[in-house]
C-alpha cells in the first residue's frame, strides 16, 4: 500500500511525500507523485502515530478495574478516537490486591492479543507517594518504597512495568529507584516534596522522567528550586506535560518547553474513565470525581485535580495553538520524545524506512480523519 499527502512530517517540517507500507512496516518513502497510489491525503497534515505514555483509562474503563472486556474496548478506541497507536495503561495508588490484579489483566491481554493501539507496557503511578503532593491519590494505600514488593508486581505484570512514579525522598537510599533504572523500568519523580537536591540525587541513579511537571510536586523558586525547577534544571531528563490548558497555564507551558527544548517535553493526557462520556459524577481509584464543563476531573466538592479527558490529538492543538509551542517540539513531545524515552526510537515515532507504520492523518481542526497502526486502518 503506498499512500500520500502533500504535508508528511519528516526531518522536522512537513513535505510532499509518499509511504510505502508492507507487512506493518514502512518501507520506503518516496518524493510527492512518484508511484500511483492507494490513498491520497490532499493536503492533510500526515503524522508519526502518537504514543501516549501515562493514561489512566476511558470509555468507562479504568486500568485498576482489572476488566479485561473494558481494556480491550480502550485500545481498540484509540487510534480512530485520537490517533494515539501506542499507549502505557496507568495505575493508580490502591491496595495490593487492586493492583495485582489490574497489572495481571493487562498481562493476560496482551499474552492474548488484541486489536488496536500497542501496548507498550504498564506505567505503575504510585503507591509509592508523598501524603503532601498525593493529590488524588487514596492516602490510605501510599506506601514506603519497597522493592520486593514491586518485584512481585513486575511479575504480576510479567514484566510489562515499564514506568513507575515514585517520591524519591521517601526512597532510602534510593534502593527503588536504582532497582528499577537498572532494571529497565523508567523511574519518574512525582506526587513528591522532594527539594531540587533529592532530585539531582535521584538522576544520579537512574530517575530519568518527572511526572506531570507543575503538578503534584514542589514548586520553583528562586532560593529553592523544587522538583518544577528540576525538571527545568537537569536538561537531560525528561518531563511530562497535561496539555488541557488546565493543568498548567498556556504560559506555563510555553516557558517550559522554551526551557526544555525540542527533545525531553512528553505530552500525556493523563486520562480517565470519563473519557468519552459525557460530563457528571464518577470515581478514579476509588475516590469520587466530577467532570467540568472544561472536561477537567476534579476530586468531588473540591477543587484539586484528579485527571483530565484529554485526546492526544486535541492536545496538540493546545499545544500548538493556545500554549503557542513550536510545531517540531510539540509534535516531537507525543511522538519521538515518548519513543526515546521508552529506548523505542529505533522503530517508532518517526516516518521513515524500516519504522513501524503507525500513522495519524489529522483534519484541518486537528480531528483524525485515518489512522494506521502496523499498516493497518482505523478510522
Amino acid at each position: 500500500m503506498i499512500i500520500q499527502s502533500k504535508k508528511v512530517w519528516v526531518a522536522n517540517n512537513f513535505n510532499p511525500l509518499q509511504i510505502e507500507i508492507e507487512n506493518e512496516k514502512i518501507v520506503a518513502v518516496y518524493p510527492y507523485g512518484t508511484k500511483e497510489v492507494d490513498y491520497d491525503y490532499g493536503s492533510l497534515r500526515v503524522l508519526p502515530g502518537f504514543i501516549d505514555i501515562h493514561s489512566h483509562g476511558a470509555y468507562g474503563f479504568d486500568t485498576n478495574d482489572g476488566k479485561e472486556e473494558g481494556l480491550r474496548n480502550w485500545i481498540k478506541r484509540l487510534p480512530a478516537d485520537e490517533g494515539v497507536t501506542s499507549f502505557l495503561p496507568t495505575t493508580i495508588t490502591q491496595s495490593v490486591e487492586v493492583l495485582s490484579n489490574a497489572v495481571a489483566n493487562v498481562a493476560k491481554v496482551v499474552r492474548d492479543g488484541y486489536e488496536g493501539a500497542n501496548v507498550l507496557g504498564i506505567n505503575f503511578e504510585g503507591p509509592y507517594l508523598d501524603m503532601k503532593y498525593k493529590g488524588a491519590q487514596p492516602e490510605e494505600h501510599i506506601l514506603p518504597t519497597s522493592v520486593e514488593q514491586f518485584k512481585m508486581y513486575q511479575d504480576k505484570a510479567d514484566g510489562l512495568i515499564k514506568i513507575i512514579t515514585l517520591a524519591p525522598e521517601h526512597d532510602e537510599n534510593m534502593q527503588l529507584t536504582k532497582y528499577c533504572s537498572q532494571n529497565g523500568v523508567v523511574v519518574s519523580l512525582g506526587h513528591s516534596s522532594a527539594t531540587y537536591e533529592t532530585a539531582v540525587v535521584a538522576a544520579a541513579n537512574g530517575a530519568k522522567l518527572l511526572t506531570h511537571v507543575y503538578n503534584g510536586m514542589t514548586p520553583y523558586g528562586h532560593r529553592q528550586l523544587g522538583l518544577v525547577g528540576a525538571a527545568f534544571r537537569i536538561r537531560d531528563m525528561y518531563g511530562e506535560i497535561i496539555a488541557d490548558g488546565y493543568h498548567s497555564t498556556p504560559e506555563a507551558v510555553n516557558n517550559y518547553f522554551h526551557v526544555k527544548g525540542a527533545d525531553h517535553a512528553v505530552m500525556i493526557s493523563d486520562s480517565l474513565r470519563p473519557k468519552g462520556l459525557p460530563k457528571g459524577e464518577y470515581t478514579s481509584g476509588g475516590a469520587a470525581i466530577v467532570i467540568t464543563e472544561e472536561g477537567t476531573a476534579k476530586l468531588l466538592g473540591t477543587d484539586t485535580l484528579a485527571g483530565s479527558t484529554l485526546r492526544v490529538n486535541k492536545g496538540l492543538q493546545v499545544l500548538i495553538e493556545k500554549c503557542l509551542v513550536d510545531v517540531a517540539s510539540a509534535i516531537n513531545s507525543c511522538t519521538l520524545n515518548p519513543a526515546r524515552l521508552l529506548r523505542i526510537d529505533d522503530h517508532k515515532g518517526k516516518i521513515a524506512a524500516g519504522y513501524d507504520a503507525d500513522i495519524v492523518v489529522l483534519e484541518d481542526n486537528y480531528d483524525v480523519h485515518q489512522t494506521y497502526v502496523g499498516g493497518k486502518a482505523f478510522k
